[in-house]
Formats: C-alpha cells, structure tokens, sequence
C-alpha cells in the first residue's frame, strides 16, 4: 500500500506524506543537549505527538528516551500519590522496554529491582518513586530524557502537582550539587503546566502557584512552512503524477491555513480522497487544481471533526473569549496583542489567533470563516427577515453559471433599507457586518467560499474575498465618516483590485446620514469601476 495523508494519530514518514522534520528537531535537540526542562504548549492536532514521537527517534543515539502519554492513565490513576506511582512506574517501564538493548545501558539489577519494587507495592509515594528514579538516572551509560505528552489532562489533580514539585527539587538539586536526575524533562499539552490556573476551579486557589517554574521558554516554530509543504507536495507528486503546479498548491494550501498542521493536511486528504474531478484517463489531475481545491476548503467547512468541535466548544466555555473573538470578526476592532489578557491567552493558547506585529489576527482563513459561519448560524439571525429575503432571492443572481454581484448589492440595499433604514450608527456597528455576509452567505453555499482579507480588518474597513467558481470578487465593507474619508476608502480599493488583478471593486457604506442617497452607483478611478452599495 502506498503512503496517504493522515489526520488521525501521529505521522509515519514510512507510510504518510508528511513534512521534513529535520530541522525543528534540531532546534529542539538544542535544547535537550543543554539539560533544559521545558514545554511544548500549541493547539490541538498541531503536530505536537508526531514531532514527539519523531524526536525520539532523533535522540536515541545520544540518550535514553522515555516516552510517556499521560492518556492512558485513567482518573483512578491520579486518586492518591500510591496510585499514581504504581500507574507511573508501569508506564515508565513500558518506556524503558522501547529503547533497544536497555539492559547494556542501565545494569540489569537496577531495572529488575524497580520491576519488583512495582509487582510487590513497595512503591507507595512519590519520594520512594524519585529514589528509583534517581538510581537508575546515576547508573545509566546514556543520560535519561522523559518525555510526557498530553500532560495538561492531569493538571487538574493534586498529585500531578506533587509530581512536578519532585521533578523541581531533583532538577535543582542537580544544578546545585551534580546529582543524579533527568538530563531533560518535555511536558507536551494544550494548557501550559506554568499556568495551570486555567484549568482549576475557583476553589482550588491553593493550585495556582504551578511549581513548573524552571521551565526554559520553548520558542520553536512548529506551524509548516510554505516551503515544507512544497518538500510533502513534491513527493506525492513524484509517486502520482498528477500534473499539479505544486508552488502554486503549496501557495494556496498556506495562504489558507497559515501552516496549521492539521488543516494542511486534511486539505490534501480530501484532494486526494475526496474530490470527484477525475481527468479524462480518470486521474487525479482536476482535483489538485485550485478549483479542486477551493472545494475541498467548502468540504472541510461543511465537515464536522474533532478539531472544530473543540474550538466551538471553548467558545461556550470561555465567554470573555466569544466576546473577544466577535469584537474582532464583525467590528473590525484593533485589538493590541498582550500576554497578559485572559481572553487573548486563551484565543492564542487553543489557535484562533495569533500574534502579528502586536495586533491580534485570526490565525488562519480557515479558522477565521469557521467562526464567521458558527456565529452565522445563530438560531436569532436565521429568524431574521434579511436572512429570509435571501433565501427567497438566491436564484436571481446567477447568471451563465457566474454571480452577479452587483444585483447582490442592489437586493441587498433594498431589503436593508426597509428593514433598518431608521437604526442609528451602533447598530451597524455592531450588525451591519454581520448583516450582509448574512445576506451573502446562503448565495454562495455549496458552491463559492468566502473568507476576510486580514490586512485590512483593523484598517477601518473589512475587505471580504469571494471565491465563485473560479471567479473572484473583492468587497469593501465600511462605516460611513464622512465624504473624504469615503473618496480615501474609495481609492484603498482601488489598489488593493490592482494586487488582486481585477478591473471591478464593489464596496457597501453604511451610511445613516439622514441626507444619505440610498441606491447603488458606479464610481471610476483610473482604469478600475467601483460599484458601490450605500445603505
């Protein structure tokens, strides 16, 4: 069988199409050569137990590594501190037993008397735990490394605490006196161990002062860079030959994920699985074109999977992050990054946003359209007489198989008009946005995309990007302030259709001047014509 692209569990070179990970490893083996103890914290399925598991790999020959999956310990197994050596001292063994040849590495009495120590219940708390641990650290011929992967789904416990405490005093008392102890120590997770605050309750004050704070600070890159999608891209291309321009696919495929490990992947999944555009001989060719995959963007928006549910569902559980989160998408606010926002930690910490040139952004197209769909298919907008009106005037804007944006615009002022023409500014503020990519949405589904430029989110104006079979449209959507600073938006467009090589902006003003006209106009500026929609 050959290799495929996988989207559950960690990547096999041997048997997936994966991105070389040569050089991240690298970097963290600098790490691991310095004895740092430190924490690998990113988003689900950004590719944390695959680089681990690789890391592994990669250290074998300078160390013993013992990897660990805190998964497969039960809640049982976290209950008192005699339970929890005995399910720790299981698993680490299970670890040892992964190294080839361990019994030449560390002497055989030593790992015989921890075997025996665990069947005979000798070890019935953390301090009989670190001695053991201890000895086999001094006797081993190769420095012991310990790697814990989903660690923060122990952070709730009090005896995972205790558990980080000893690691603390054996890693000081290492640096202090030469004593034996893990050469380096990786805890891999979603929460941060060093700020485990965000996982306990308010009654459990007494947790909030994680002793994790030896921790180096761990600054690896684990996003996929355009170039290692092209590397991945390159090798599928070699074993199918499909005739794809692979720096164009690799161009998209980042464009749309920002390296997002998982979405990259199941991007090319779905081309390679999924989607139905064989060529004449009934190959894969039509499918690995940006018609193929601007539809497998509309199928992994339409799917449903592990990934997506889980970020909706801290949108629930972390209302100061919903709120945020839709400041940011209909207001188009600027939002200064700070670490120390509770709100951005967390959008940050579960990969919504990130960090560019200190203002808060989406972290990618396809997060960024996730949200707007959820916040879309709120039950109140879709009782909205705009939505209905949509649903109703959906067939009058195609044409030959192309949209017809202009009449969009039209409708959409008419019916925007009679329905909210006596609101004032907040309202569109808050919903005008919001209203027409209401309004747009149920037009365009199945068939077209649609995502928000983020250059010019915080700019004052909100630039949406449509996709319709292989055309593109760029519409401006802006608060009215007056007629110079609409001529100054005009002209923006202008330039930015001339990055997008096209000869025809639209742009929709809202507008509550009482002296406003209402109605559609066509605006030229050089060689370009503006539509514009004033509501």
């Amino acid at each position: 069988m050959g290799r495929y692209f996988n989207t559950t569990g960690s990547c096999d070179p041997r048997i997936h199409y994966m991105v070389d990970l040569q050089e991240r490893l690298g970097e963290i083996k600098t790490l691991v050569d310095r004895g740092e103890y430190f924490t690998i914290n990113r988003a689900r399925q950004y590719g944390k137990t695959t680089t681990l598991s690789a890391l592994a790999q990669y250290l074998k020959d300078d160390y013993v590594v013992i990897s660990l999956d805190f998964q497969m310990m039960s809640n049982a197994d976290f209950a008192d501190e005699a339970a929890f050596t005995q399910s720790f001292t299981a698993l680490f063994l299970e670890g040892l037993d992964e190294n080839s040849g361990i019994e030449r590495i560390i002497p055989q009495q030593s790992l015989d008397e921890l075997t025996d120590a665990l069947l005979n219940g000798r070890i019935s708390g953390l301090r009989l735990l670190f001695m053991h641990l201890k000895k086999l650290c001094g006797l081993s011929a190769k420095p012991l490394v310990l790697i814990i992967d989903e660690v923060d789904s122990a952070t709730n416990n009090q005896v995972f605490l205790d558990f980080l405490a000893q690691l603390r005093a054996y890693f000081l008392a290492r640096t202090r006196k030469g004593s034996a102890a893990f050469w380096s120590v990786i805890l891999a997770g979603v929460y941060d161990v060093k700020n485990i605050r965000r996982k306990i309750r308010p009654d459990e004050e007494h947790k909030m002062n994680s002793p994790w704070n030896i921790a180096a600070d761990f600054d690896v890159d684990m996003s996929l860079t355009q170039d290692g999608i092209l590397g991945m891209l390159r090798e599928y291309e070699a074993d199918h030959h499909t005739g794809m321009d692979t720096e164009e696919m690799a161009g998209l495929l980042y464009d749309y994920t920002s390296g997002y490990p998982y979405l990259v992947s199941r991007l090319c999944k779905l081309m390679d699985e999924k989607i139905e555009m064989p060529d004449a001989d009934g190959g894969k060719e039509n499918a690995w074109t940006k018609q193929g995959f601007l539809q497998a963007v509309r199928m992994i928006l339409s799917e449903s999977n592990t990934l997506f549910e889980s970020l909706i569902t801290k949108l629930a559980d972390y209302p100061e992050l919903d709120k945020m989160l839709g400041e940011l998408l209909f207001l188009g606010k600027t939002i200064m990054y700070s670490s120390t926002n509770q709100a951005i930690q967390l959008a940050a910490m579960f990969g919504f946003i990130k960090n560019e040139d200190g203002k808060v952004v989406p972290s990618n197209r396809i997060f960024d359209t996730l949200l707007y769909n959820h916040y879309l298919s709120m039950d109140e907008l879709h009782d909205s007489d705009l939505y209905k009106a949509s649903l109703k005037d959906k067939n009058q804007f195609l044409a030959g198989g192309r949209l017809n944006m202009r009449r969009i615009l039209e409708k959409f002022t008419e019916h925007f008009h009679e329905l909210y023409g006596n609101s004032k500014e907040y309202f569109v503020e808050e919903e005008g946005r919001r209203y027409f990519l209401l309004y747009l949405r149920p037009i365009i589904n199945g068939i077209g995309n649609y995502y928000i430029e983020s250059r010019t989110r915080s700019l004052g104006r909100t630039d949406l990007i449509v996709d319709y079979r292989g055309e593109q449209f760029v519409v401006e959507m802006k608060i009215w302030r007056g007629n110079e600073y609409n001529i100054r938006g005009e002209s923006q467009l202008s330039g930015y259709l001339e990055d997008y090589h096209l000869s025809v902006g639209y742009m929709v003003s809202f507008n509550f001047n009482n002296k406003k006209h209402v109605g559609v106009q066509e605006i030229m500026i050089g060689n370009k014509m503006l539509i514009e929609a004033v509501v």
